[in-house]
C-alpha cells in the first residue's frame, strides 16, 4: 500500500506498524498466551541461532510451549490479507458515516471482492453490541426495509420471486447508544419483548402511537410517552419526541440505498450492528472508533461456514 495515500493513518502504513498497533490494543499490559493465558512468553528468533526476530509477531509460551501471534483467536486468524490492510479496512468502515461497500473496499485495499465482502462481515461481527441494557430516555421505532412495493407488479410479470421487506426495530438512548434488530413482525408481543430485553426497568420509553406499544409503560418506572405522527405531532411539551430514532433509521436507509443498494434478509442484522456501532460512538474520533473495535476482536473469530449457516 502506498505510504503517501491520502487518509492512511500512521498506524496502518506498514505491516510492522499495524502489528505493533494491534498488539498495543489487544495486549495493553504485555503479551500473553491465547492458549493457556500465561504471561511467561518470548518472541521467536530467526532460525540458525540468529538473535534477530523471526517471523513478524511470532511468540512462544514457556508454559504450554505453543507458538502464537496477536491474531490468534481473533477475526484476523488464518487470514491471508496483510494486517495493515485489515487496519485500513477497519479505519474506512468505522469512519464512513453511511458505511463502505465491499466493492469500494476491494478497490481501495487492492484485494479481491470476495475477500473484501468477507472482511466486512467479520468486522460487523465484532461490532455487535452485547453490553448491558440501554438506560435513561430510550426512543423506539419500527420500519420495513427492502425493495419498493411499486416494483412488485413488474417482477411478478416475469414470475420472479420478490423478497419480502424486512421488519426492523431500533432503540436509541438519547445521547447514548443505539441498537437495531430484524424481527419477524411488528406486533405487540414481539415489540414488548424486544423493548423489555434491551431497556433497563428504570428507563423511560418514547414511541409513536402505533397500538402495538400500548401497555409497555407498565414495565418501566419512567413510563411510556408517545407522539401522534398521523396528526402531524412530532414533539410535545416535556421534550417528548422520537426524532433521534427516526434520524437513525434515516441514516440506515440512506446507507442501504446509496452505499449497499441491497441487503438480504439473512444479513440485515449484521448491517444493523454496523450502523448501531457508529451511531453509539458518533462523538468519538475516527481513531477512537478503530480502537474500540480492535478492543473487542478477541474471541470473535468468524469462519465462512458459520456466517452462511
Amino acid at each position: 500500500m502506498n505510504k503517501k495515500m491520502p487518509g492512511v493513518p500512521e498506524f496502518a502504513q506498514t505491516e510492522e506498524k499495524a502489528r505493533a498497533f494491534v498488539e498495543s490494543i489487544v495486549w495493553p499490559n504485555g503479551p500473553f498466551c491465547p492458549h493457556c493465558k500465561a504471561t511467561d512468553v518470548y518472541r521467536m528468533a530467526a532460525k540458525g541461532g540468529s538473535k534477530k526476530p523471526g517471523r513478524s509477531g511470532l511468540l512462544r509460551c514457556r508454559e504450554c510451549k505453543r507458538q502464537f501471534t496477536v491474531t490468534v483467536g481473533t477475526i484476523f486468524e488464518s487470514s491471508h490479507i496483510p494486517l495493515n490492510k485489515w487496519i485500513m479496512g477497519i479505519h474506512f468502515m468505522t469512519a464512513s458515516k453511511k458505511g463502505m461497500s465491499a466493492h469500494q473496499l476491494h478497490r481501495m485495499l487492492g484485494i479481491t471482492y470476495k475477500a473484501a465482502w468477507f472482511m466486512g462481515h467479520r468486522l460487523r461481527h465484532v461490532m455487535k453490541d452485547g453490553s448491558l441494557q440501554l438506560r435513561g430516555k430510550v426512543e423506539v421505532d419500527e420500519t420495513y426495509i427492502g425493495g419498493k412495493q411499486d416494483n412488485r407488479s413488474n417482477y411478478m410479470r416475469f414470475r420472479q420471486i420478490v423478497p419480502k421487506k424486512t421488519a426492523v426495530v431500533a432503540l436509541v438512548s438519547r445521547g447514548g447508544s443505539a441498537r437495531a434488530f430484524p424481527v419477524k413482525n411488528t406486533g405487540r408481543e414481539v415489540l414488548h419483548e424486544t423493548i423489555k430485553e434491551n431497556v433497563r426497568k428504570d428507563g423511560t420509553v418514547y414511541t409513536d402511537k402505533w397500538n402495538a406499544y400500548t401497555g409497555i409503560g407498565k414495565a418501566f418506572s419512567g413510563g411510556h410517552h408517545t407522539v401522534n405522527h398521523t396528526q402531524h405531532q412530532y414533539i410535545r411539551p416535556g421534550n417528548i419526541h422520537t426524532n433521534s430514532v427516526e434520524s437513525y433509521f434515516s441514516l440506515l436507509k440512506r446507507g442501504i440505498v446509496g452505499t449497499f443498494h441491497h441487503i438480504s434478509n439473512q444479513h440485515m442484522g449484521a448491517y444493523c450492528d454496523e450502523f448501531s456501532f457508529r451511531w453509539s460512538k458518533s462523538k468519538s474520533t475516527d481513531r477512537d472508533r478503530a480502537i474500540a473495535l480492535l478492543s473487542s476482536i478477541q474471541g470473535k473469530r468468524l469462519v465462512y461456514k458459520q456466517m452462511m449457516a
